[in-house]
Order: structure tokens, then C-alpha cells, then sequence
């Protein structure tokens, strides 16, 4: 698509004041009973697609597949993820900020040397966030922005690599785990899903911390 003013409203706000690089950030997977939370952070390096980019949600899976090969042609892009292990030790609000710190410093290790080696880089960074709320120790400026999936460029490409990636991670787990039919329902708690649990048992992937999971 042609970027909209309304798409890049955030990204033009952050470079008028002097922010030259601006992070997407998102994440998928905090409401599922098996598998990881995946985020991803994206820098866009142009801003016009031939794909209609829109929240993951909104897309159909043959249009994020598609966008998330176009996005990585025009964008940085670091992903991180925190296992279901990890989501039942430390809960899946700080599981989600700390894939998303991940996601930020493989993003980092993207950019070109030179970039990163700017005594200024890191005044010249922010993130946005999508959601209301975001804890974490990297050395950047944040906005976190309510539904910013639908509302920046940058959140929305981030929003479909965390899905894209997060829904191949699944696809291999049905492949090991056929009985729970996690290809259809990525571990979301569908009826399928919850009855697949209490005929099956839980897996080593579902989260013992989220009600319906064992």
C-alpha cells in the first residue's frame, strides 16, 4: 500500500523531533494455553507496500505470509521469544516485555555497524509500543499506544512477523503433538482445544499457570 498520513502519524511525530529511528514493537500469543509469546520489532527502511498492511488480526494467514516476506525486504527486523516455561515462572505481562526486550536487541545487531557505533544512537531511538503498559531496561524513549496495530505502520509490520512466526512455531508443534490440533487453533483456548486437554492431558508446551491448560 501507498503509506497513509494516518499510518505514519506516530513515525512522522517521533522524526520531527529528531527520533531518526523508530522501533515497532508488538507481540503475539499472551492469550493462548500452549506455546511461546513472540514479539517482534521492526525500523522500516521504506515505507510503501505492494501488500495492504493492516493489524494481524485483520489479515487473512495468505496475506501476512505475504507481508511478512515484503516487510523484511523494507525493514530491520529482531525477534524475540519467551517459552511457555518461562511465561508460567514469570507471568505473561513481563513474559511478553521481556520478548519484546529480545526482539529489540536482535533488531539492534540488524542495523549497520556504523549506525549502532553513533555516539548519539541512542538519543536519536524510540520504541512504540503496542498496549498500555511496558517495563523494561533497555536505554531507549518509548510510547506505548493502545491498539497500535491499527494505528502505526511500524506496530502493524510488528504485529505480523510475531504472528507469522509465532504460528510456524505451532504448525511444527501439531506436527509433534497431532492430538491437540494446535495447526487450527495455535494453542488458543478454543473448545477444540480445551477438549483435546481433557482427553489427552496437558503437554510439556501448555502453560500450567493458565486456567484450563492441565
Amino acid at each position: 500500500m501507498s503509506a497513509q498520513a494516518d499510518w505514519l502519524y506516530y513515525e512522522t511525530q517521533a522524526q520531527d523531533k529528531g527520533l531518526r529511528f523508530v522501533f515497532g514493537v508488538d507481540e503475539a500469543g499472551r492469550g493462548p494455553l500452549a506455546g511461546p509469546v513472540v514479539a517482534a520489532a521492526v525500523c522500516l527502511r521504506q515505507f510503501d507496500f505492494k501488500i495492504s498492511i493492516n493489524d494481524s488480526k485483520k489479515m487473512s494467514a495468505k496475506a501476512r505470509e505475504t507481508a511478512f516476506h515484503e516487510i523484511f525486504e523494507k525493514a530491520y527486523v529482531g525477534i524475540g521469544i519467551m517459552n511457555e516455561q518461562t511465561i508460567d515462572i514469570v507471568n505473561i505481562l513481563n513474559a511478553s516485555h521481556l520478548a519484546m526486550e529480545m526482539a529489540v536487541k536482535e533488531l539492534l545487531h540488524r542495523l549497520p555497524q556504523e549506525t549502532i557505533l553513533d555516539k548519539t544512537f541512542h538519543q536519536q531511538v524510540i520504541l512504540l509500543i503496542d498496549g498500555n503498559i511496558f517495563r523494561s531496561q533497555l536505554p531507549f524513549k518509548y510510547q506505548t499506544i493502545i491498539g497500535g496495530d491499527g494505528k502505526s505502520l511500524s506496530i502493524a509490520c510488528a504485529s505480523i512477523i510475531a504472528k507469522v512466526y509465532r504460528d510456524r512455531i505451532l504448525n511444527v508443534y501439531d506436527k509433534i503433538f497431532p492430538q491437540y490440533g494446535f495447526a487450527r487453533h495455535k494453542g488458543y483456548p478454543t473448545q477444540e482445544h480445551r477438549s483435546a486437554i481433557k482427553k489427552h492431558g496437558s503437554s510439556i508446551i501448555h502453560r500450567k499457570t493458565f486456567q484450563g491448560a492441565i
